[in-house]
C-alpha cells in the first residue's frame, strides 16, 4: 500500500465532468490513506465523469482547500486565484481602474490559465457553468466576483486544456468552485484588516447554517451568507507612487490635458506668433503646444516637463496624482442548498445563489478640449492674432477641469443561479441531471465629475468656466448643477441548460472495473445591453460613445453530447478515452477526442500523460457585441508627423479607437498535450512534474493599435481621417484636416498562438515531533514558450518575459507555503514569487521620436505570514501580515494599462496589510 501522501490531493488526475459533485475531501486523512483499499471511498474529481479513488487519475489538479484559503487571509475568489501559479494576465480591480473601462470591462474580475486569455478559461461552480458577465468587451468569462466565496469548501483547477467532458472552450483548463454540502450546526467568521499606511481597509462578515443529516434524517438544508466591503485606496496615500519618479521617467507617458490648460495653435496661428516673437518664460516659442503658466504650471498635478507630453513651451500633467489604485467595494453573496432522499436510490437537490459586487471606480477629473475667442485670452489678443486672421480667431485649450472633481462610475455586477436536479441509480446505471438558471447583471452609472457636452463647451466660451484658473462662484455653480449622476449602460447575460450523465460498470478487468459515462446538454443562451439616451447622444464629456449602436438583444442554442471510457487494464496501466460533439446555432458543429494514459510500474511511482483537442465557439460579444469606444496609448501619427516637422508633441496623442463585433467570426481550434509524473520517494516528500504544450489557431483578436499605426502602408484602411469622406458618424467631413477620428478594431480569425511550460509541485510532511509537525509546500509554474502571430504568416512575438501590448507572461511563478502547528497552535509563512522581465520599452519620446531607455522590471517577490489558535473547540483566531516586507510594486514602463509606471495586473499596491479573524462553530 502506497504511503500517505498529501500533495497527490494537487496533482490528481482528470479531464473535467459534467456534474462535479465530489463527496469527501481530497486531503484525506492519514488515517484514511492506510484503510484497505476496498474501504477507500470513491469520489468525483474534476475531470472525470467516473467517480474513482481520488489519487487513481491519470491527469493533473491542483487543489486549494478550505484550510488553504484560511490560511492565505484571502475572503474573495479573485484574491485566490491570484495565489494560483499557473494563471497569468487576469483581470482585477487594479486593470478595471481605467475611467470608463477603456481598456476592459470595468469591474470585471476573471482568471486567466497560462495566460492564453480569459475566454479559453472555463469557471465552474459545483461542476456546473455559470452566466458570463454580461458587460460587452473583449474578454468572455465568469465574473469571479459572482462566486459566493465564504461558501467554497475546495477549489480544483484543472491543469489540462480541452476537457472532452465539461466543454471543449477549455482549451487553457478548468477552475471548478466547490462549495459546502450536507452542512450541519451553524459557523460564524469575521476578518477585519488594514494597511499599514492607510486606505483600503477591509471587513467582511459570513454565517453559515445547516440542519439534517442526510444519511440519518434523509434531508439537508444548508445556507451561506457572506458580506464584505473593502476601502478606496488613493495614489496621494501611497509613497511608492513618488518614488517611482514617474514625471522624469515617463513624461511621455502622461497627459497634455494639464490645468491651467495647454493651448494648442493651429499651423497658421503659430507662425503669426512666431512671426511677432511671441514668447513663453522668457524665450519664443519653438512647437504649437504652449502654457501661459510655464515654467511655473501648477504642482504636483501639472508640471514643467520639457521632455513631456506638454513640451518645452507647455505643462504636462501627471494623472497618477489624481486617480485611485483601489477601489472602494461592497460585495454580498447568499448560497443555499437543500438535498431530499427519496427513498434508498434517489436524491432531490436544489441550490441556489445570488451574488452583488458594487465597486466605485474613480479616475481623472475630466479633460475638455475648449474653444475659446482670441479676445477670451488677453495675452494673445494683444498681438493683434485676430486681427491678422479674422477667420481663424478660435483657439483650442486643452484643459483639466479639477474644479468638476475626478471622475466616478459606480459599477454593480449582480449574479443569481437556481440549480434544480436529481441523483440515483436505475439498476445498474447512476444518474445525475440538472436544470441550471444563471443570470449576470451589469449596471454601470456615471456619479460624478461627468458633464453635458454643449452645456460646457458653452460655458466655456462665455467665461464662465476658466480654463487657466479659478472659476467664478457662477462657474462652480454651473459645475455643481450640471454634474451627471444616471446609469449610462446596463447589460444582462442568462443561460439556461439542462444537463444529464449516467455511468455504470461494463466488466471487470485486471485494474478494476472498466466504466462507461455518458452525457448531453442542452443549453440557451442569451445577452442584451442597453444605453441612456444621453450617452448615445455622445453629450457626456468623458464618456464618449459612437452612436445608437449600444444596443444589442442575442440568443443561440447550443447542444453537446459526450461519452467517458475508463479502463484499469491491469493494476498499473489505465486507459482514458473521451469523445465529445458540440453543436453552436449559426456556428457549427466539431468533434473533439481526448485520450489519457496512467502507467503505476511502482507504489510510489506514477506516470501520466494526454492528448487531445480544443474548440471554442465565437462568444456572443465577440458575434454582436455594440460598438465599444476606447483610447491607444500616446502613441504618433505618421501623417501628421509628415506634415508638421515631426512634431511629436502636436502628433502623439491618445487617439479614439472603435472597436467592432463579426458576425461571421469562425472558432478557435487547439490541440494539447501533457506528460509527467508522481513521485512518492518516502512518506513525507512527495514530488509532481508535468510537461504542457497547447496551440492555438485562428485566433479570434483585434490588430493592436500600435501594429496599424506602425504599417500604414498595409493598415491604412483601418485608420479613419476628418479629411476622408466617408459619411461616418462623428468623424465630419473636412478637407484640410487629416487629424485621425478614430482607428478600427474588428474582430477576426487571424494567426496562431502556442505556450508549453512545466508544472511543478514538491512537497514535505514532517512526523508529529516533540517541537511540532513542519511542512513545506512549493506549487510553481516554469513556462518555456509563450507566443502568438497578428496575423495568418506574420512572424510569431513572444511575450514570455518580455511585455508585448497588453501584457506578459512570467517565466517562473510560484507560491511556496511554509506551516508548523503544534497542539491549538500554528503558523504559515507564504511566499509568492513573480520572475523579472524585459519592460514593454515602447513609450516615445515626443521631443526626440526616441524610443525611452529600455528597463528591466524587477522580480515581483511577497511574503505573508499568520498565525492560528485554536482557543476552544469551537473558537479559532487567526492573525496576519500580507506583504509583510511592504514591498512596493517593481517600476514598468508599460503604455497598456490606465496606471502607469507599474503592471496592475499581479501586483498589490495596498503595501503591508494587517488583519484579525475569528471563526466560531455552534454543533
Amino acid at each position: 500500500m502506497r504511503p500517505p501522501c498529501l500533495p497527490r490531493a494537487c496533482a490528481v488526475a482528470a479531464l473535467s465532468a459534467l456534474c462535479g459533485l465530489a463527496q469527501a475531501q481530497v486531503d484525506a486523512p492519514a488515517a484514511a490513506a492506510s484503510a484497505p483499499p476496498q474501504q477507500l471511498q470513491r469520489v468525483q474529481i474534476t475531470g472525470s465523469a467516473i467517480k474513482r479513488i481520488a489519487d487513481e487519475g491519470a491527469l493533473p489538479v491542483q487543489v486549494l482547500t478550505r484550510n488553504d484559503i484560511v490560511k492565505a487571509g484571502v475572503t474573495t475568489a479573485a484574491e485566490l486565484m491570484a495565489t494560483v501559479s499557473s494563471l497569468s494576465n487576469n483581470l482585477t480591480d487594479g486593470v478595471s481602474i481605467g475611467t470608463g473601462g477603456f481598456r476592459d470591462q470595468m469591474g470585471f474580475n476573471s482568471a486567466n490559465l497560462r495566460g492564453l486569455g480569459t475566454s479559453s478559461t472555463l469557471v465552474l461552480l459545483n461542476g456546473r457553468r455559470m452566466a458570463n458577465f454580461a458587460s460587452p468587451g473583449d474578454d468572455n468569462g465568469v465574473d469571479l466576483n459572482n462566486i459566493p466565496a465564504a461558501a467554497i469548501e475546495r477549489v480544483e483547477v484543472l491543469l489540462d486544456g480541452a476537457s472532452a467532458i465539461y466543454g471543449t472552450d477549455a482549451i487553457g483548463g478548468v477552475i471548478n468552485f466547490i462549495t459546502r454540502k450536507d452542512y450541519q450546526g451553524v459557523q460564524l467568521d469575521v476578518l477585519a484588516g488594514k494597511t499599514g499606511e492607510g486606505g483600503a481597509g477591509k471587513r467582511a462578515a459570513s454565517i453559515a447554517a445547516g440542519h439534517g443529516d442526510l444519511a440519518r434524517d434523509g434531508f439537508n438544508l444548508m445556507g451561506v451568507l457572506d458580506l464584505q466591503k473593502t476601502g478606496a485606496l488613493r495614489t496621494s496615500q501611497r509613497d511608492f507612487i513618488s518614488d517611482l519618479r514617474i514625471p522624469e521617467r515617463l513624461p511621455h507617458l502622461l497627459s497634455s490635458a494639464s490645468f491651467p490648460g495647454n493651448i494648442r495653435l493651429g499651423r497658421d496661428q503659430f507662425d503669426y506668433l512666431e512671426s511677432q516673437g511671441f514668447a513663453i518664460n522668457g524665450r519664443p516659442i519653438t512647437t504649437r503646444t504652449i502654457n501661459l503658466s510655464a515654467p511655473t504650471c501648477q504642482p504636483p498635478h501639472s508640471l514643467y516637463l520639457p521632455g513631456g507630453i506638454g513640451g518645452v513651451d507647455g505643462c504636462t500633467y501627471d494623472y497618477m496624482r489624481d486617480l485611485e489604485l483601489y477601489p472602494k467595494t461592497d460585495k454580498g453573496s447568499f448560497l443555499g442548498r437543500g438535498v431530499l432522499k427519496l427513498g434508498d436510490r434517489h436524491e432531490a437537490f436544489i441550490e441556489a445563489a445570488y451574488t452583488r459586487s458594487k465597486s466605485w471606480y474613480v479616475g481623472t477629473s475630466n479633460r475638455i478640449d475648449a474653444d475659446l475667442d482670441v479676445s477670451m485670452i488677453p495675452a494673445l489678443a494683444a498681438t493683434g492674432l485676430g486681427d491678422a486672421l479674422p477667420d481663424d480667431r478660435l483657439i483650442t485649450v486643452r484643459t483639466r477641469m479639477l474644479e468638476a472633481g475626478p471622475r466616478a462610475s459606480e459599477l454593480t455586477s449582480t449574479g443569481s443561479r437556481i440549480v434544480v436536479g436529481m441523483t440515483g441509480t436505475l439498476g445498474a446505471w447512476h444518474y445525475d441531471w440538472g436544470y441550471n438558471h444563471s443570470v449576470n447583471r451589469v449596471s454601470d452609472r456615471d456619479v460624478r465629475g461627468y458633464l453635458p457636452n454643449t452645456e460646457t463647451m458653452q460655458a466655456f466660451a462665455d467665461g464662465l468656466l476658466n480654463p487657466f484658473g479659478p472659476s467664478s462662484e457662477a462657474g462652480l455653480a454651473f459645475l455643481r448643477e450640471n454634474n451627471i449622476n444616471q446609469e449610462v449602460r446596463r447589460a444582462r447575460g442568462s443561460m439556461d441548460s439542462l444537463d444529464a450523465k449516467f455511468t455504470r460498470s461494463l466488466a471487470k478487468l485486471g485494474g478494476g472495473d472498466l466504466a462507461i459515462a455518458l452525457g448531453g446538454e442542452l443549453r440557451r443562451e442569451k445577452s442584451s445591453s442597453a444605453a441612456s439616451d444621453l450617452l448615445i447622444s455622445d453629450e457626456i464629456v468623458g464618456d464618449p460613445t459612437p452612436g445608437d449602436a449600444q444596443f444589442t438583444n442575442n440568443s443561440r442554442k447550443v447542444w453537446a453530447a459526450y461519452g467517458e471510457l475508463l479502463a484499469p487494464i491491469t493494476k498499473a496501466w489505465e486507459v482514458q478515452v473521451a469523445l465529445r460533439h458540440d453543436h453552436y446555432q449559426k456556428v457549427g458543429a466539431t468533434t473533439n477526442p481526448k485520450i489519457s494514459l496512467r502507467y503505476a510500474p511502482l507504489d510510489n511511482l506514477t506516470f501520466r500523460a494526454s492528448a487531445g483537442t480544443g474548440f471554442r465557439a465565437p462568444s456572443m460579444n465577440d458575434l454582436y457585441r455594440s460598438v465599444k469606444t476606447g483610447e491607444t496609448a500616446t502613441l504618433p501619427d505618421p501623417v501628421c508627423m509628415r506634415e508638421n516637422d515631426n512634431d511629436l508633441g502636436f502628433c502623439a496623442n491618445n487617439w479614439e479607437t472603435r472597436t467592432y463585433s463579426n458576425v461571421d467570426l469562425k472558432p478557435e481550434k487547439s490541440r494539447q498535450f501533457s506528460i509527467g509524473l508522481l513521485a512518492d520517494p518516502t512518506p513525507a516528500w512527495s514530488f509532481g512534474l508535468d510537461y504542457w504544450r497547447i496551440e492555438k489557431r485562428d485566433l479570434i483578436s483585434t490588430l493592436g493599435d500600435d501594429v496599424i499605426l506602425a504599417n500604414l502602408d498595409k493598415y491604412e484602411p483601418l485608420v479613419h481621417r476628418y479629411n476622408e469622406d466617408e459619411g461616418i458618424p462623428g468623424c465630419d467631413y473636412d478637407p484640410d484636416d487629416s487629424e485621425i477620428c478614430f482607428i478600427e478594431l474588428r474582430k477576426e480569425n487571424r494567426g496562431k498562438q502556442k505556450a508549453s511550460g512545466l508544472d511543478v509541485t514538491l512537497q514535505y510532511r514532517s512526523p508529529t515531533t516533540a517541537l511540532g509537525r513542519f511542512g513545506v509546500k512549493l506549487v510553481g509554474t516554469w513556462t518555456l514558450s509563450s507566443k502568438k502571430q497578428t496575423g495568418d504568416g506574420d512572424p510569431y512575438i513572444s511575450n514570455l518575459g518580455r511585455f508585448v501590448t497588453d501584457g506578459v507572461v512570467q517565466r517562473w511563478r510560484h507560491r511556496v507555503n511554509f506551516d508548523w502547528s503544534r497542539g491549538p497552535w500554528s503558523i504559515n509563512l507564504a511566499n509568492s514569487f513573480y520572475s523579472g522581465y524585459d519592460d514593454q520599452n515602447s513609450a516615445i519620446d515626443t521631443n526626440t521620436g526616441l524610443i525611452v531607455g529600455k528597463n528591466k522590471v524587477k522580480a515581483y517577490s511577497l511574503w505573508d505570514l499568520s498565525g492560528g489558535w485554536e482557543a476552544t473547540s469551537a473558537l479559532t483566531l487567526r492573525a496576519g501580515v500580507k506583504n509583510l516586507f511592504n514591498t512596493a510594486p517593481p517600476f514598468s514602463n508599460q503604455a497598456y494599462f490606465f496606471i502607469s509606471g507599474y503592471d496592475p495586473s499581479y501586483t498589490d499596491p495596498r503595501g503591508r496589510f494587517f488583519y484579525l479573524s475569528a471563526s466560531y462553530q455552534f454543533r
